[in-house]
């Protein structure tokens, strides 16, 4: 087969690929505490499921506008206005299935052989396997433990030159949890002032994760670089919707019409009673939100005391989402031994930091989607196979 060398560039995701291994040991009948995949273990609410469900009844079969139903992209709007304060007209809004094809689209648009997209490392994985895969040079933004696994505003500034196309802001943060503090965003969004060609893509997805006095910034809140700001965010973390695979995007003019182009060679639209059931997360009671972020917050406070307890492990307190990412290194332990051996010897599912890019050697990735029971347990088992 003569295929194209782009796909030889083509990076994974290896959280998808640890639940694999750890589901195949599950049906040979091991005892596995499962840390490693990054989706809530709640259920979505009721009132969002029966919406899902009327659609269904109501003949809601068919295709839909590629940017998504009006209604669905109207309440996006209200949302966003209620909760920031700031006008985003649904025009500008396109429904996704899921927050991928947003990054996808965005990398896309802007990679190519000759330009650099910056991203933050340790990040989600799929930012930089999409950067080689357009052929760009990936320009990692280093996010530092020292810094709550933020960065500096000026060494992202300074790292900027004729070839940065794309900038790639993901807060809160997967794997690390980190937030970026409000000075920072700030100092970051005046520096990119000086540099109007570049865009910026601010994946946003894990907004309304946030614990203690953490505020979420959406860079949407700065109007001199709206001009070329794509923001990404969606359903699956905030209301426990990832298998419903829905997520928004917001584009400027001047991407709108390309990025529809795409949703049109891609996908063709957003499954239909999805959307319906995207309106009824949005305008029905949030209750089910802070539940489930009272939850993750006992989770949060219990995983990080359990890891600083555990000899040779260290670990900072995340300002959101719903993950830690303990430094390790005075283990012993590489991160993909400490992945490979929490799995095999202790039963515990967790992601190697080096599944996150380079800068993540030395650190591993715990999901606390999971229950405070299993989470006590997983933590007994790991400190258990630490002083053998």
């Amino acid at each position: 087969m003569q295929f194209s060398n782009n796909l030889l560039r083509l990076g994974t995701e290896s959280a998808f690929e640890v639940l694999a291994r750890a589901q195949s040991m599950i049906s040979r009948g091991r005892d596995i505490i499962n840390l490693g995949i990054g989706q809530p273990d709640f259920k979505t609410a009721d009132h969002i499921v029966e919406a899902g469900v009327q659609a269904l009844r109501d003949g809601h079969h068919g295709y839909t506008s590629a940017n998504g139903i009006l209604p669905l992209r109207e309440a996006v709007s209200e949302d966003f206005l209620n909760r920031h304060n700031v006008e985003i007209s649904p025009e500008n809004i396109i429904i996704m299935p899921g927050g991928k094809p947003t990054m996808f689209f965005s990398i896309l648009m802007f990679g190519a052989k000759n330009s650099e997209i910056m991203y933050p490392n340790p990040g989600f994985p799929i930012y930089e396997s999409l950067i080689n895969y357009t052929g760009a040079k990936p320009i990692p933004i280093t996010l530092k433990e020292e810094l709550n696994f933020s960065f500096k505003a000026d060494e992202v500034l300074e790292k900027i030159n004729d070839k940065t196309s794309l900038i790639i802001i993901n807060s809160p943060g997967n794997p690390t949890g980190g937030v970026i503090p409000k000075h920072e965003i700030e100092k970051l969004v005046k520096g990119l002032e000086s540099y109007p060609k570049v865009t910026i893509l601010s994946d946003e997805i894990y907004s309304r994760l946030l614990y203690g006095d953490q505020k979420h910034i959406s860079l949407l809140e700065f109007p001199s670089i709206r001009s070329r700001l794509i923001v990404l965010n969606g359903w699956s973390k905030t209301y426990a919707m990832t298998g419903w695979r829905l997520g928004y995007s917001v584009w400027p003019n001047a991407l709108l019409e390309y990025a529809n182009r795409l949703c049109v060679n891609n996908h063709s639209c957003v499954n239909t009673a999805s959307q319906y059931a995207g309106i009824a997360a949005l305008k029905g009671p949030q209750t089910v939100v802070n539940e489930m972020l009272l939850e993750f917050d006992k989770r949060r406070k219990f995983i990080i005391s359990a890891l600083n307890d555990i000899p040779g492990i260290s670990c900072k307190e995340p300002g959101g989402a719903f993950y830690v990412f303990p430094n390790i290194k005075n283990t012993g332990f590489s991160s993909q031994q400490a992945q490979d051996d929490f799995l095999e010897f202790s039963g515990v599912a967790a992601i190697s930091g080096t599944s996150f890019g380079k800068m993540g050697e030395g650190y591993i990735r715990f999901s606390y989607a999971n229950s405070l029971d299993k989470i006590e347990d997983a933590m007994e088992r790991i400190k258990k196979l630490l002083l053998k």
